[in-house]
């Protein structure tokens, strides 16, 4: 297996990484999506953060990557029961897939003959307590993202065919990339991603050698790269592990509630996901960062990830939503 290029030698794109990391504390913020240029390590981080976080406990033959025989679904037909650890995995689903190769497909014909539900897993399985990547989300059928989002927030895939019906364990991290000129998602999927961030292709160009340097160094001699990169992974991985420990003892005072609420009213988000998303986004960096308190700087510090793609389009606005979002949180929270 190839080595994963290491997260922390990653050269600038300090919004996407800090997204990345933020979701990996606390998964339940909702996934994250990466659009700008190709070529910008969107997938170089992916891979990389998974590589850096503890391997997981599985039992070696269950499809779902259950931790124990008793949550691996009933279906499965285990063959060894051994638990082993494994790399966090990190699934593609290409843009041609199927609805069956994602979610998984019903032996109907052994279900009706022999009375046995015969279960074919999917990609959503062996995502399961992982990453699921998808590269150029925005030219994804709608009907396969809208999928995608539902059992990414329910954390349970229901297949049923023909009175027939299959669970089982889907929670993951859904990573989604894509270049805007391509395509847009439409606004309802764009609000079901919990963080959002654009990156770009350095124009500095001090920062485009140090990407070249480091990019080669890795190349022309993998192990002797990793050996000095890995120790700041390792700090990486430390602090995500603390991080989650922490993120149930992070005090949040009720004037954080109300700025939550204020900064949702004056962009125009609709729903109350974007308050939510917003909330536990900065509860997730002030653990990261040790702190034992929720304040104002954490907000501020995230609310362009967690709010710019849940604004309404104005036309009239040249800046770009990031910019609207920082905008409006320097008048509402000064």
């Amino acid at each position: 297996m190839k080595t994963p290029f290491p997260f922390s030698a990653i050269v600038g794109q300090t919004e996407m990484k800090q997204a990345m990391i933020l979701t990996a504390v606390d998964p339940g913020i909702g996934g994250v999506l990466v659009f700008g240029d190709r070529g910008t390590g969107k997938s170089t981080a992916v891979r990389a953060l998974a590589a850096l976080l503890p391997p997981i406990t599985v039992v070696e033959s269950c499809p779902v990557n259950a931790a124990s025989t008793a949550e691996c679904p009933e279906w499965a037909e285990l063959g060894s029961k051994k638990r082993v650890k494994r790399p966090t995995p990190v699934i593609d689903l290409p843009l041609g897939a199927t609805e069956d190769r994602v979610v998984g497909a019903l032996d109907i014909e052994r279900a009706l003959t022999r009375g046995e539900k015969a279960f074919e897993p999917g990609l959503l399985a062996r995502a399961n307590r992982g990453y699921l990547y998808i590269d150029e989300v925005n030219l994804l059928e709608d009907h396969i993202v809208d999928l995608l989002l539902d059992v990414a927030q329910s954390g349970e895939n229901v297949v049923e065919r023909e009175g027939l019906s299959i669970r089982h364990p889907a929670r993951f991290v859904l990573i989604g990339s894509g270049n805007p000129e391509e395509g847009e998602l439409r606004p309802q999927l764009l609000d079901r991603f919990g963080l959002s961030v654009e990156v770009r292709s350095p124009t500095d160009v001090a920062e485009r050698v140090e990407v070249i340097r480091r990019r080669d160094a890795f190349e022309s001699d993998p192990a002797g790269f990793m050996a000095t990169w890995t120790p700041q992974d390792e700090n990486v991985r430390d602090a995500i592990l603390r991080a989650r420990k922490k993120l149930a003892k992070i005090q949040t005072p009720d004037e954080i509630l109300n700025d939550c609420a204020e900064l949702c009213i004056a962009l125009g988000s609709d729903g109350l996901r974007g308050e939510l998303t917003l909330l536990r986004t900065a509860r997730a960096l002030a653990a990261f960062q040790g702190a034992r308190k929720l304040k104002r700087a954490h907000l501020r510090a995230i609310a362009p990830s967690a709010l710019s793609h849940r604004l309404r389009r104005d036309p009239l606005d040249e800046a770009g939503s990031g910019a609207r979002v920082k905008r409006i949180v320097a008048d509402v929270l000064g």
